[in-house]
């Protein structure tokens, strides 16, 4: 599905969108004006080469300082429409969603943070919102500089390190909306992507309650397999499972991975096959991450993928 800055689903992006066909308008009527006169001027000449009697000097005169004022006019209106526009953009209601997304080389990190601990959620690279109600994002990064960017639900925001900045989302309606990181970060800033989803608020607060709850008990003997070669392998030294001992931050947690629809940041689909390629050799997907290559046997291998995929 095509999505941009024009194909609105909010308001925030509205009032971009607003702003931009504004600029059009006005400067698409200001060329057809400056055209008009310059046909004018063009014929005015070719008569006065033919023997015509010279243009008025105080008419011509007037005519420019009334090309004068409405230039000023022009420059103002559309100065004040980004002014109004910028200010609908630049604080979030206070009775937002709060949500802190943290940019690493190339992934997202999503944490909707509670003041109970233990009902803090974190994702990565999918950020579920509710249907008409306004989300603040707290925007940092961990290495070098990214951008958010959600066309069709708002404008593009920096991430810099040292530094929050701050974005509201809000969709009016529910669906699934493509995100990019719109600033080179690196090799694989291409591959740097975040799906937003919006779904109305029952449907979220479902989302929200399953996300919450630790990964569950392995279903069989080969999940149960599979959670202990990972508990045992270095994939617990850089990722945490919820209700596990993994624990560690440096990688996307993955208490509910198998509940996402893409793996490594929108690299790949979200099935057993395109797990077991990235688990395998994930340089050889997204060349420059710092997951390193797997040394698991293809049974051993095969197993990790049965238990991550029962992780919903």
């Amino acid at each position: 599905m095509m999505q941009g800055a024009l194909d609105t689903a909010g308001p925030f992006a509205q009032h971009i969108a607003g702003l931009f066909w504004t600029f059009v308008a006005v400067t698409a009527v200001v060329y057809l004006v400056v055209m008009g006169f310059l046909i004018h001027a063009l014929r005015r000449r070719s008569r006065a080469a033919a023997g015509e009697a010279p243009a008025d000097t105080a008419k011509s005169l007037r005519v420019i300082g009334g090309a004068v004022i409405a230039t000023a006019v022009v420059l103002v209106g559309l100065a004040l429409s980004d002014f109004f526009a910028g200010r609908a953009l630049a604080r979030p209601p206070a009775d937002a969603m709060r949500v802190q997304i943290t940019a690493h080389q190339w992934w997202w990190e999503i944490e909707y943070p509670d003041a109970n601990p233990s009902l803090r959620i974190r994702t990565a690279n999918e950020l579920h919102i509710p249907v008409g109600k306004p989300v603040a994002l707290e925007l940092i990064s961990d290495d070098v500089i990214h951008s958010f960017w959600v066309p069709s639900l708002n404008g593009k925001r920096d991430l810099i390190p040292g530094y929050a900045n701050s974005l509201a989302l809000q969709a009016s309606r529910p669906g699934v909306y493509q995100g990019k990181c719109a600033e080179f970060c690196g090799l694989q800033h291409a591959q740097m992507n975040v799906t937003v989803h919006a779904e109305d608020p029952q449907r979220f607060a479902t989302w929200q309650a399953s996300q919450r709850r630790p990964a569950p008990d392995p279903a069989d003997a080969v999940a149960a397999r599979g959670r202990d070669i990972f508990m045992n392998s270095t994939c617990a030294q850089c990722h945490a499972v919820q209700g596990t001992d993994a624990g560690a931050t440096l990688g996307p947690d993955l208490t509910h991975v198998a509940s996402r629809s893409t793996l490594a940041a929108g690299a790949l689909p979200n099935n057993p096959q395109a797990m077991a390629s990235w688990i395998r050799n994930p340089p050889a997907i997204k060349p420059g991450t710092r997951m390193p290559a797997s040394q698991l046997s293809g049974d051993e291998l095969a197993a990790v993928v049965t238990w991550l995929g029962s992780l919903r």
